[in-house]
């Protein structure tokens, strides 16, 4: 099964060393901080005003680059695809955001 390729880097079905992995409670609190809700709120807003749907932030967080989707925390990928989005709907331009 190692052996499958994979389309992109969410893409994990199948691959053993994520199979039945106990979930470190200390590192998923379940709860996300400060910035993890900031990002959630503006996820909310956006698609609550028809910016951006739900399907739109999963493409385009699955469309990442594999090393920037391997080394970001989950709501940096969140935050990095709503750029992403916003930028291709040209409701900011490339030099709008440091």
């Amino acid at each position: 099964m190692e052996t499958l390729e994979r389309a992109a880097p969410h893409d994990l079905g199948g691959r053993t060393k994520y199979m039945c992995v106990p979930v470190d409670r200390t590192q998923h609190p379940g709860q996300p901080d400060a910035f993890g809700q900031r990002c959630d709120a503006l996820r909310l807003v956006l698609g609550a005003k028809g910016i951006m749907s739900t399907d739109e932030l999963r493409r385009a967080v699955e469309s990442l680059p594999p090393e920037d989707y391997a080394a970001l925390p989950y709501y940096e990928r969140w935050l990095r695809a709503i750029v992403v989005v916003l930028r291709e709907k040209g409701l900011i331009a490339q030099g709008d955001l440091p």
